[in-house]
């Protein structure tokens, strides 16, 4: 175990979760769009890996969607997953989010120990309506959104972490990073030197990049930050 000088989290899926119903959420979009429900909430999270890095919440659900279409003996008109996309945004609301296990103490833990930095593949203003929900809009030293416009973009690209390292001023090998995804927070970190502490959701089948702690939930962090 290992003591940091700094400790940055993602958000999604790490400190929070939605407490929409994932299913009624996708019925609500196929209904919208005017199309028979086609897939599964567990067919959205498997096409997940095979995305290209998006730039936008808004690009990711088209990608998400027409890699989902592809996937389905079925025709679709070519406008359909761009129309899945925005009505899936629409029946969307950012601020019905609550803690995942273990996360707000795992948070106030943290911040006991020193700087801590919140590091998210999302935009600001859906972000931050998350933050204020579950009232953590201020727990941080600096926050850190994707901004493809200032040159901020998404995890595992290695900008989101030095901006956040740069703003804490601390080293990448006295910092770890917390998230849920091997592909964007374990890969980003490992690329930018930090230890990274991945939680395992039981949503990945392989490991092609190395964590250097494996949590089943958060309600086990205290563990990699003691000192």
């Amino acid at each position: 175990m290992a003591s940091y000088d700094a400790i940055c989290f993602d958000l999604d899926s790490t400190l929070c979760e939605s407490t929409q119903d994932p299913s009624a959420l996708l019925e609500s979009t196929c209904d919208r769009v005017g199309v028979e429900p086609f897939c599964t909430t567990d067919d959205l999270r498997t096409a997940v890996p095979a995305l290209p890095t998006a730039q936008t919440d808004r690009e990711f659900y088209e990608l998400l969607f027409a890699e989902v279409v592809s996937r389905v003996d079925r025709e679709f008109a070519a406008d359909v997953p761009q129309a899945l996309a925005n009505a899936y945004l629409e029946a969307t609301d950012p601020s019905a989010v609550r803690f995942r296990p273990g996360a707000k103490a795992a948070l106030e833990l943290a911040r006991d120990r020193g700087p801590v930095g919140l590091i998210t593949n999302g935009g600001r203003p859906t972000q931050t309506q998350k933050l204020e929900a579950l009232g953590i809009a201020d727990a941080f030293d600096v926050t850190v959104f994707t901004d493809p416009e200032a040159g901020i973009h998404p995890k595992p690209d290695t900008i989101p972490f030095e901006h956040a390292l740069s703003a804490l001023e601390v080293s990448p090998g006295d910092a770890i990073h917390v998230g849920d995804s091997i592909h964007a927070d374990v890969a980003g970190a490992n690329a930018m030197g930090m230890d990274s502490a991945w939680i395992d959701l039981g949503h990945e089948n392989s490991l092609p990049h190395e964590p250097t702690y494996e949590l089943t939930s958060l309600e086990e962090f205290e563990g990699v930050v003691s000192t």
